[in-house]
């Protein structure tokens, strides 16, 4: 059972000289007691420069201790605070600052130009920056409001943070979590991988998003564990900060897991260092898992999570509980829900329909956005996430694809996960995503993006295109196979890895 706490308290260890958080650029390492210290330190700060309850931090910096720092110091304040990606365009800046009405944007002392900036002098919105060094939390700000009022103390019903969703269908929508949906949510994490003390994480997607922040790191702080934050993903680094740092277990989406199982045997990558393996954030190929399994020596559970669920709905449980390939696993203390999308009944059981949810770590509604709220929320509750699939016997939740990005060719609906898997069990392909192209007979017609694996021959790339057809063909359904194959060195991706069907698709049919 979950505790109700509000984000500063979900942080603990019975011994406050446990290492906490190692940061490798700097070699830093902060002890739990030292985290709460400085946390405690900025939030004054902070309130002492005239932020006050209820006000928006735009946070832009990237992985570092300044990031976690000020992640936790403007909640405990009763602000709230929205986690923005360094590399985002102007325009990208100037919707996410507007739509959540930032007082403040957070950027690092030592960034002096960017759009972030640009951004914040276009809305005339103050630009203050946190360093960190000596043993001492620097803040340069300019004062809000001369006056200073005492600190609130934030409750469980607070918001906390501000997301948006990836706005795969529409433009992204605001989605405010309280800190009880997100206490909730570090708990259920830390509780279905049954983190400890001993456990210490290598946290390598990036912090601006929940898969690295909560999936990874609060929910091992939570724990009392360790978090090792480097810069950003390096494949290179990757085994020796495994080593050096003792990890037990890491998180990524399938994109860093295919990077690391690729160069293995070249990075002499152990074969029994981690507890476990994590996957989240798009769909894990089922011979991609068998090969981590057995390559890495450990369990790899595939999670399932979204930001208006504060990151986790669902996992496959550790050993000896089975795990089943192909599937998300089960609830983790969220209750889930096999829907019919027209009329919002319970279908039966392996009976396709839209997979809804409950639970308190779902937000309440997204912000400034009643539309959005009607359409997303059933009469009794449940929120449709918009994915499509099927629960079976024991209740593990298979995902088919987003309903949207369902490939109807002629009536027969076609599910893009089912064709990525058949391709990448071809012996010339590394990575493959499907979408559908306009076709004038059937609607719509499977097409495909691959990357071929190193060495491959690429001089007769027609006859190389027959072969996986006729491959796939033995595999399903002559209509699920793909009409066109488009071969790239590298498909498109978003920051954090994942790779987006209507972006790709779009890339490969503008050509």
């Amino acid at each position: 059972m979950t505790k109700d706490l509000t984000l500063l308290e979900t942080i603990y260890s019975e011994d406050d000289n446990k290492l906490a958080i190692v940061v490798t650029e700097e070699k830093l390492k902060i002890t739990y007691k030292q985290y709460k210290e400085y946390v405690h330190n900025l939030s004054k700060s902070l309130s002492d420069y005239g932020l006050q309850s209820g006000d928006c931090v735009s946070l832009v910096l990237p992985n570092n201790f300044e990031f976690l720092l000020a992640f936790l110091a403007v909640p405990s304040i009763k602000a709230k605070v929205t986690l923005l990606n360094p590399a985002y365009l102007l325009d990208e800046f100037l919707f996410y600052m507007k739509d959540t009405q930032s007082k403040v944007v957070l950027v690092h002392e030592s960034l002096t130009a960017g759009h972030a900036l640009e951004a914040a002098a276009k809305l005339n919105i103050p630009v203050w920056r946190i360093s960190f060094s000596n043993s001492e939390v620097h803040l340069k700000a300019t004062p809000l409001s001369a006056d200073k009022k005492n600190i609130e103390q934030p409750s469980i019903n607070d918001v906390a943070l501000i997301l948006h969703t990836s706005g795969t269908t529409s433009q992204p929508k605001g989605v405010p979590l309280t800190h009880l949906n997100l206490s909730t949510s570090i708990q259920n994490i830390a509780d279905t991988y049954k983190l400890t003390p001993a456990d210490s994480s290598l946290i390598v997607m990036p912090l601006f998003h929940v898969h690295g922040l909560l999936g990874a790191t609060m929910s091992t702080l939570h724990s009392g564990g360790s978090v090792v934050v480097p810069p950003r993903f390096s494949a290179s680094t990757f085994w020796k900060d495994i080593n050096e740092y003792d990890i037990t277990w890491y998180s990524a989406v399938p994109t860093i897991h295919q990077i690391l199982l690729s160069r293995a045997d070249d990075d002499a990558a152990p074969r029994d260092k981690l507890r476990f393996i994590r996957s989240c954030s798009s769909s894990l190929a089922p011979i991609i898992l068998e090969k981590l399994e057995a390559r890495f020596g450990a369990p790899v559970l595939e999670a399932y999570g979204m930001t208006e669920a504060s990151h986790q709905m669902a996992s496959n449980p550790l050993p000896p509980a089975a795990r089943k390939n192909g599937s998300v696993g089960k609830g983790t203390n969220v209750q889930i829900a096999i829907l019919e999308p027209s009329t919002g009944k319970p279908v039966d059981t392996k009976a396709l329909g839209e997979v809804c949810i409950k639970g308190k770590n779902v937000t309440l509604g997204y912000l400034n956005n009643p539309k959005a709220n009607e359409e997303n929320w059933t009469k009794d509750g449940w929120f449709r996430t918009g994915d499509q699939g099927f629960l079976d016997e024991e209740g593990y939740l298979t995902l088919t694809g987003r309903i949207k990005e369902l490939i109807n060719r002629g009536g027969e609906k076609i599910a893009p996960p089912e064709v990525d898997s058949v391709l990448l069990q071809h012996e010339s392909i590394s990575e493959a995503v499907s979408f559908g192209m306009p076709d004038e007979k059937y609607g719509e017609e499977v097409g495909a993006a691959v990357v071929l694996k190193h060495g491959v021959d690429k001089s007769d790339l027609v006859s190389l295109e027959k072969n996986i057809q006729e491959y796939a063909k033995s595999k399903m359904a002559a209509f699920k196979v793909p009409k066109k194959i488009f071969f790239a060195d590298e498909l498109p991706k978003t920051a954090t890895g994942k790779t987006q069907r209507r972006f790709i698709a779009a890339h490969f049919l503008k050509k």
